[in-house]
């Protein structure tokens, strides 16, 4: 299924990210957390990782795609503190920044979707 190796693809590519640049994540993770940021980003690195090759397994791929739906909705307070750090920054920053927030619902509807055809 291509929608599913596209959305394998993009998890694994966010989660490898998380590791070899890590700086970016620490910034957004919510301060209500508890534990350090590069502990958060690391452990969301790996989730986005697993769920990856979930969705990219046939066997496992109903399950990977609602793993993805809830991962996506699970980091949007992230985003939305990205928006609101950034909310006097250039306005390159504020457009990628507000940008996000509407991105999560086809990103959570994409992992239903994959969930749903599996």
């Amino acid at each position: 299924m291509k929608s599913a190796r596209a959305l394998a693809g993009l998890l694994a590519t966010s989660g490898v990210l998380h590791f070899v640049h890590p700086r970016p994540f620490d910034g957004i993770v919510p301060r209500s957390l508890p534990g350090g940021p590069r502990t958060w980003t690391y452990l969301s690195g790996a989730a986005e990782l697993a769920v990856a090759a979930a969705v990219a397994h046939p066997r496992s791929r109903r399950l990977g795609g609602l793993a993805a739906a809830g991962l996506f909705a699970a980091v949007f307070p992230a985003n939305v503190r990205m928006a609101v750090d950034w909310r006097h920054a250039s306005p390159a920053r504020r457009a990628v920044a507000y940008g996000r927030l509407p991105l999560q619902v086809p990103l959570v509807l994409w992992g239903l979707r994959v969930a749903r055809q599996a």
